[in-house]
C-alpha cells in the first residue's frame, strides 16, 4: 500500500519545510509520496485550490491521499474540494490533526506501508502527544 500525503498551508515555505521535516524523520528507506501545496499562485500567503488538486493527484497511488491543512481557509478549501467528487482522487481524506506532528505521524505511517485508516489514526493521535 502507498498512501500519499498532502500538506496544505497558507505559506509555501511552511508547507515545503514540514514536508522535508516529515520525510527526514521517516527513518530512511522508501518514503511515501508527499507534496506541499502552500501559498497563492503569485507567491503570497493564502490557499490555492488548483495547487491542492495538483498535489493530491501527484501523490495518488490508488491507496488514498491524506491531506493535512494548517488553518482557516485552507481547511475550508479542502472541504470544498472534497464535496466535488471530481476534484480530488477517490479515497482522499482531510485529517483532523496538528499540522507538524500530524504530518510526521502520517508520513512515517504511510511510509511503513499502512493503509489510509491507519495513516489517519496516527495523525489524529498526534493531538495527544504531551510535551511536558
Amino acid at each position: 500500500m502507498t498512501v500519499g500525503v498532502v500538506l496544505v498551508s497558507h505559506s509555501a515555505a511552511v508547507a515545503e519545510a514540514v514536508a522535508q521535516l516529515a520525510a527526514g524523520l521517516t527513518g530512511g528507506g522508501d518514503v511515501a509520496p508527499v507534496a506541499a501545496a502552500g501559498g497563492t499562485p503569485d507567491g503570497g500567503l493564502g490557499t490555492d485550490a488548483e495547487a491542492i488538486v495538483k498535489a493530491a493527484r501527484s501523490v495518488n497511488r490508488g491507496d488514498g491521499v491524506a491531506v493535512l491543512a494548517d488553518l482557516g481557509s485552507s481547511v475550508l478549501t479542502v472541504k470544498a474540494l472534497l464535496s466535488d467528487e471530481d476534484e480530488l482522487p477517490p479515497g482522499t481524506r482531510l485529517l483532523d490533526a496538528p499540522f507538524v506532528e500530524g504530518a510526521v505521524a502520517a508520513l512515517v505511517t504511510a511510509s511503513a506501508g499502512a493503509g489510509i485508516d491507519a495513516v489517519v489514526a496516527a495523525a489524529e493521535e498526534a493531538y495527544s502527544y504531551r510535551k511536558v
